[in-house]
């Protein structure tokens, strides 16, 4: 294993000290690398701008991501691309998840999560990726 890829969910309970959260503070003690996509950073910042009513909340979440050294992945492969888009055909899997999903198995990395909605059924399905936060 290289290192962590979050999904949206578990840098929320992250930052809302939520159950899981010594889970994640394993995750930053180890000293590997933690990424996230930036479509999961959208999603953590459209919520908080939309719950702050206030634009500046995105850049607050940005800022945050940024001060925990977490490396916000910019780009996609055409690797991650086509792996994504599989996952997103097969079910009821968000976008934004099948993005993380298929950067973590790109990367060799662990996938730190809590959507037992989501990943179960790929869990069932023979990927060993996750890192459950509850």
């Amino acid at each position: 294993m290289s290192g962590y890829v979050l999904d949206a969910c578990a840098l929320i309970a992250l930052f809302n000290g939520e159950e899981g959260k010594v889970v994640l503070e394993r995750v930053f003690v180890s000293g590997l690398p933690i990424r996230i996509t930036a479509i999961n950073v959208l999603e953590i910042a459209y919520d908080a701008v939309r719950r702050q009513k206030d634009t500046q909340a995105a850049k607050e979440v940005l800022d945050c991501v940024e001060k925990l050294g977490i490396e916000i992945v910019w780009t996609m492969t055409p690797a991650v691309l086509l792996r994504a888009a599989e996952f997103k055909s097969q079910g009821r899997i968000s976008l934004a998840d099948s993005i993380a999903l298929a950067l973590a198995l790109d990367s060799d990395a662990k996938l730190v999560t809590a959507d037992h909605h989501e990943f179960d059924a790929f869990e069932q399905a023979g990927f060993d990726v996750f890192e459950w936060i509850r």
